[in-house]
């Protein structure tokens, strides 16, 4: 890399106060930056950026400076403001875990070297078109070996096609819907089973533990995943005989779901199910209690994995069921950093003092599998990357880990909770459950 393009990068950047390091700079703490800024562990600055954008341009040149650096970059866009920022700020988390673990004990394996991993975060501000431009500034710009995926299917699906065309291997921990990887992408790979996996078990388990459960409705956000989520559970039901008296969807952003609920009441169901992000469905429970509308099963998917949820609603909290693809308490030993699933779930707590969950797991996992390629393909140039995580089988603390043709993972075991006294009670499948489904009376 020329001498011109390290002096670019070593500025200042004004725009938040931090020196920008150049490639050859060791990894800093990260912190949170400025709403629609790209900040570090390493932040962009947007004089730098056009300084270098006419030198790092092509992917052909990006290529070529991968084998000399000694320094593993990841890219990971994340929506650490706007409506998502609470999941946005679970995959930092997850990735930042992971590095540290990695640098404090020398770096990432790769042949007879050991390299240090950089982490690069953008902001995108809750705003899927802007996930893809940060992508792409990371590529051309950064010279990222890697990208974690954005947050959720929508999002990872516009961003892909960046990747894609750029050639650069996408590990998205948060895109769960088929459609994300039905597009015939050859860098896109996802630690998240597909949304059938969790809606035809639960389906099933619900039908056999709830007495009389004949009538079902549906309530999702009109977004990628929830919608597909949707989908997937009414296709469920009608497997498992049980009516669908009412599917709703709801805008992105929506703030009054009394009309949609309303409806849902009036179909008196057994089983109610939502589907959307934290805030939508803290927003949605509070709605339902206001109205006074209940049911024997209240689902919710995905708010109810993560504190947030529970402490926003207290005891409206309680009781409400969901589906994870992770929990603690799963019985998994692996390679990586983290050997078991208790291992890093103490590791997260003592850090973060919180109780991990799938989607910080997930993210962690994806950091696991990218620093497993590398070692087996002891490069981190991108071509190299994605051919090692083509044919990846590992065993890690979040289960095993194999993609498909497609890129999805092909086998996760996805437990089912309770909220039960403030906490995930897991109550399928049997070999791994702490209680029993509490009937909503």
């Amino acid at each position: 890399m020329s001498e011109d393009v390290d002096r670019a990068r070593a500025v200042t950047n004004q725009e938040t106060g931090a020196t920008v390091p150049s490639h050859r700079s060791s990894a800093k703490p990260a912190r949170q930056g400025q709403s629609g800024k790209d900040h570090p562990v390493t932040a962009i600055s947007r004089r730098a950026l056009l300084a270098t954008a006419t030198a790092l341009v092509t992917p052909a040149f990006a290529g070529r400076a991968f084998a000399q650096t000694k320094v593993l970059k990841i890219g990971a866009p994340l929506p650490l403001t706007g409506a998502l920022a609470p999941e946005g700020l679970k995959q930092r988390r997850g990735y930042e875990i992971w590095a540290d673990a990695v640098n404090s004990a020398g770096g990432v394996k790769v042949g007879n070297e050991r390299v240090k991993v950089e982490l690069i975060f953008a902001d995108y501000e809750s705003n899927t078109p802007r996930a893809a431009q940060a992508v792409e500034r990371m590529i051309t710009q950064s010279q990222v070996s890697a990208v974690f995926g954005p947050y959720g299917s929508g999002a990872v699906k516009a961003s892909s096609t960046v990747t894609e065309r750029y050639r650069v291997p996408m590990l998205a921990p948060t895109a769960s819907a088929r459609e994300v990887y039905d597009q015939g992408h050859k860098f896109l790979f996802g630690t998240l089973a597909p949304n059938d996996a969790v809606t035809i078990p639960l389906a099933r388990f619900m039908l056999s533990v709830v007495p009389n459960l004949k009538r079902m409705t549906i309530l999702s956000r009109n977004d990628l995943f929830p919608l597909a989520l949707g989908q997937q559970m009414e296709q469920a039901a009608k497997q498992s005989a049980i009516e669908v008296a009412s599917f709703q969807r709801y805008p992105i952003g929506a703030m009054d779901h009394a009309s949609a609920l309303t409806e849902m009441a009036a179909t008196k169901p057994d089983w109610v199910f939502v589907t959307g992000y934290t805030n939508d469905l803290i927003l949605v429970r509070r709605q339902m209690h206001e109205l006074k509308f209940t049911a024997r099963v209240i689902t919710m998917l995905t708010g109810p994995s993560y504190k947030e949820f529970i402490d926003a609603l207290g005891p409206l909290a309680e009781q409400i069921s969901s589906v994870s693809w992770w929990e603690p308490v799963l019985p998994y030993r692996g390679v990586g950093p983290f050997a078991t699933s208790e291992d890093y779930a103490k590791a997260y707590e003592k850090r973060y003092n919180v109780v991990p969950d799938y989607g910080e797991a997930s993210s962690t996992a994806c950091a696991v599998a990218l620093q497993m390629a590398a070692e087996k393909a002891q490069s981190i140039d991108p071509i190299a990357l994605r051919d090692a995580l083509v044919g990846l089988d590992i065993l890690t603390f979040y289960g095993p880990i194999k993609f498909g043709p497609n890129g999805q993972i092909e086998s996760q075991k996805c437990p089912v909770f309770q909220l039960q006294g403030g906490k995930r009670i897991i109550v399928a499948p049997a070999d791994v459950s702490q209680g029993k489904l509490q009937i909503i009376s």
